[in-house]
């Protein structure tokens, strides 16, 4: 049974929202061939997995998540907060490469 197999389609293309451009992660994807993703908060590292090889059809070998804390920001008088968000680091397999620039 394959990793898509297990989820439903609409489900997975819900996990994967957009992706970090940065210069932390062009590096990242530069050294290491890897690929910065903002994903759901409720995303799982099988779905993130699932859901990148079913959008991008490539192979992962590996996936790695963090959650960025929103930072306290000031709004007039009063201070806020924005979202606390995930963000995943998805290892391709080796030969493999997702460009941004070449997707319709």
């Amino acid at each position: 049974m394959t990793a898509t197999k297990k989820y439903a389609d609409e489900q997975l293309m819900k996990v994967v929202l957009a992706p970090v451009v940065s210069e932390k992660s062009t590096m990242i994807g530069d050294k290491a061939n890897q690929v910065v993703f903002r994903v759901s908060d409720a995303a799982t590292k099988p779905e993130i997995k699932a859901a990148v090889e079913l959008l991008f059809k490539v192979k992962v070998a590996a996936v790695n998540v963090t959650n960025v804390k929103g930072k306290k920001k000031r709004f007039g008088r009063s201070m806020g907060r924005r979202r606390n968000w995930r963000k995943a680091y998805i290892c391709l397999a080796p030969g493999q490469e997702i460009s941004f620039a070449s997707l319709d």
